[in-house]
């Protein structure tokens, strides 16, 4: 193959290949630089996309903690008769303040809340479906962030010995991401209570124990698995659980627990390893 420049002929072999080569090597960076901006794009949609929905979950929590009746509002100035602490709501009698909730879902149970923290949610218990809430909001709708609730080996109106919460650890700060800062002493220090009111009543828990854990298989009897734990007539049992979670927490927390405290262990994913989870356990004060 030939070509003609100048009246002269060309052959192609001849163009040295330093020349081919370069642009080669040019067409080769335009591709991936094409390649790295379309993934650059795509993980700004879908960054964009994960804080927006995440927003959303929040302003819906905003919505739900304003129908929250303030203990401290007079009766006449309140949408809920509040003659008395509890209202009753399609036959069932709850807290005052909660009856506006629970009459919008009576999948509501409760309220949990870590003072100077963004958990202040509240925790569901669907009938039949233990992760029913995994990935839906109060209007029972997909939502990514879900809603923290109770296992349903719990029981909260007749207190189980422990009482499991599930939270997702969202990227964006919100659920439960916040308990992993229980890594740190101090932070413990800073946040040594926090509350979990049910529809029956009140309650403040103090922390005991703060740990990475893992899921292990069903048939692994080595590991101590702190999510099977929910209920016991055995002081030996609750004893030993309550041995086991304050040996995992990396620093000493004076505060213990004793057979016949009611406890609540909140727990989310934690990315240390494969399948991690953190834990926090509290046993209730008042």
């Amino acid at each position: 193959m030939t070509d003609t420049t100048n009246g002269q002929n060309v052959h192609a072999d001849s163009i040295p290949k330093k020349t081919k080569a370069s642009a080669a090597s040019r067409r080769i960076r335009m591709i991936l630089g094409v390649l790295c901006l379309c993934v650059a794009i795509g993980c700004m949609w879908y960054l964009g996309k994960y804080y927006l929905e995440s927003k959303k979950s929040q302003d819906n929590i905003d919505v739900l903690r304003d129908m929250i009746v303030a203990d401290d509002i007079p009766p006449e100035q309140s949408d809920v008769n509040a003659e008395t602490a509890f209202t009753t709501v399609n036959g069932r009698s709850v807290q005052t303040k909660y009856a506006a909730l629970y009459e919008a879902n009576p999948d509501f149970i409760g309220w949990v809340t870590i003072p100077d923290t963004k958990v202040d949610y509240p925790v569901m218990q669907h009938d039949g479906e233990n992760e029913y809430y995994i990935n839906r909001n109060f209007e029972q709708e997909w939502d990514g962030s879900g809603l923290p609730f109770l296992d349903l080996n719990c029981s909260f109106t007749e207190p189980t010995a422990n009482q499991l919460i599930y939270g997702h650890n969202m990227k964006s700060g919100t659920m439960f991401a916040s308990i992993l800062n229980y890594r740190s002493e101090d932070f413990y220090k800073e946040h040594q209570t926090f509350s979990f009111n049910t529809i029956d009543g009140d309650g403040e828990y103090e922390v005991i124990a703060a740990f990475s854990s893992q899921i292990y298989p069903e048939d692994d009897t080595e590991h101590f698995k702190y999510y099977q734990f929910f209920d016991t007539d055995s002081q030996e049992e609750f004893d030993a659980f309550v041995k086991q979670v304050k040996a995992l927490t990396p620093y000493e927390i004076d505060a213990t627990a004793h057979y016949g405290d009611s406890l609540v262990t909140l727990s989310t994913c934690a990315y240390h390893t494969e399948d991690g989870r953190f834990a926090v356990v509290a046993k209730k004060v008042k």
